[in-house]
């Protein structure tokens, strides 16, 4: 197998894995949703360090203890990531996986929202156009809620301060995801500790029990799988399987959970989708661009649909 068609593999198999999230974490009630995130913070830890310790690389904790910069940046990274997916968690728990899809829609327009305000970033015609028929978007899903759609704000605010953080750390998937878990699990552990007798967990059933203990392979496992892809696959390929996840989110909340879909909210997520389709093609027209301007001949060698290369 190619090693770019490998990559689309691996990207594919991380996003549907992601799109099936709302059922997973729907199979974890009873358990609260703090409970939740604090069993799959503390597995992903054990996990992770199996992980690494059959791979034999744990020099990088050093480097991270010994550079505040970078201890500093990675507790950031991981409070924003905890607020993600304690949001997600709440979000499925409490019947509002169509929220949850939302918000993981509207991240690239936060994440470019946060390139122009944090990194100063200028953007084209089209992508403001984009930014605006979003900021349409959530005016009209406002008004259907009848508030700001918080839970879908929050998810893509968390996860698009995180990304920026990311970008900046440059630490591997593996390596960033066990720092990550292991800032936040004595916290997960001292309110592990709190409820005590009135936890869930091993007290529901023996699949309940251990669904709980693989929330930590959940976590960890579409990471190392996107992180493949990567590797692999064009940028713009990658966007476009972005989408894959909050499809597969938004189908399972309308016709798996029966989440209602009045016109009004319809015609929200239909303004979000027109943003995400003038976004996506400017950004390939912008690409394709580029690469004539660095190589003439590469307007004829290729269709105009072909992605750019890494």
């Amino acid at each position: 197998m190619a090693d770019e068609r490998r990559g689309y593999l691996y990207g594919l198999t991380a996003y549907v894995c992601w799109g099936f999230f709302p059922v997973y974490f729907k199979l974890l009630k009873p358990a609260g949703p703090v409970e939740i995130l604090a069993h799959r913070v503390i597995w992903s830890v054990v996990f992770v360090s199996l992980l690494l310790a059959a791979l034999r690389n744990w020099r990088f904790v050093g480097r991270v203890v010994r550079n505040r910069r970078l201890l500093g940046g990675v507790t950031i990274a991981a409070l924003l990531i905890g607020v993600n997916w304690a949001t997600y968690i709440y979000g499925v728990n409490s019947d509002r996986v169509v929220e949850t899809a939302l918000g993981y829609f509207i991240t690239p327009l936060v994440v470019v929202l946060l390139g122009v305000t944090v990194l100063r970033e200028r953007l084209r015609m089209w992508q403001w156009i984009a930014v605006g028929v979003g900021a349409v978007a959530v005016a009209v899903l406002t008004i259907d809620y009848g508030h700001l759609p918080y839970i879908a704000l929050l998810l893509a605010a968390s996860f698009g301060a995180y990304s920026l953080v990311k970008k900046r750390l440059s630490l591997p998937p593996a390596e960033g995801l066990f720092v990550e878990s292991f800032v936040l699990a004595v916290p997960a552990l001292v309110y592990l500790a709190w409820l005590n007798g009135d936890a869930a967990f091993g007290h529901v059933s023996a699949r309940h029990t251990v669904l709980m203990v693989l929330s930590g392979v959940a976590t960890a496992v579409p990471l190392l799988l996107f992180a493949g892809a990567a590797n692999r696959v064009p940028l713009v390929g990658l966007g476009i399987l972005q989408y894959v996840a909050p499809i597969l989110q938004l189908g399972f909340g309308v016709l798996l959970f029966h989440e209602p879909m009045p016109i009004a909210r319809l015609a929200g997520f239909a303004l979000v989708w027109i943003a995400l389709v003038i976004f996506t093609v400017d950004g390939l027209r912008s690409r394709r661009g580029q690469r004539t301007a660095a190589d003439p001949a590469a307007a004829t060698a290729e269709p105009a649909t072909a992605l750019p290369p890494r």
